[in-house]
């Protein structure tokens, strides 16, 4: 066991785990962030996206000892309110169904509109390829995520 120090949704954190635990159970687990979702356990799916600094990535396979001092965003810490652009046109849209993979699909969606103000299908399709929708909701992601990048 270690202590790591870690910068999560603005606060500072210290937990005492395992250098090797995935950033998913020390969200999970440790931290009681829970909107964060398992998976796949192997980084195919998405449903355990976070943002480490403004890059999506799978924090199922993501060691905490490899966060160092990158800030990480979960999808609790997106938007206080649930205001953010992309929780909105996600509402808009009526993109949940089940609901499962959307604070994954939420979260890279908004790190694709901070790297890409205006994508088009093309790089839609290719940012959020890879996060899964069980439900198959992806035209109305693919039209949310446009709605979220015009406000």
């Amino acid at each position: 066991m270690a202590k790591i120090n870690l910068q999560i949704n603005g606060k500072k954190q210290t937990v005492d785990v395992d250098p090797n635990t995935p950033m998913l159970w020390v969200l999970r687990d440790h931290l009681n962030l829970v909107g964060t979702k398992y998976g796949c356990g192997i980084a195919q799916c998405g449903a355990c996206t976070i943002h480490l600094g403004d890059v999506a990535v799978r924090s199922c396979q993501l060691p905490v000892s490899a966060v160092g001092d990158q800030a990480i965003t979960t999808i609790e810490g997106l938007s206080v309110n649930g205001d953010h652009p992309v929780q909105q046109a996600w509402l808009e849209h009526d993109v949940a169904q089940c609901g499962y993979c959307q604070a994954g699909q939420i979260m890279n969606a908004s790190a694709l509109l901070k790297r890409t103000a205006n994508p088009d299908d093309k790089e839609i399709e290719s940012a959020m390829n890879g996060n899964i929708c069980r439900c198959a909701t992806y035209m109305r992601i693919k039209a949310a995520i446009k709605s979220a990048a015009q406000s």
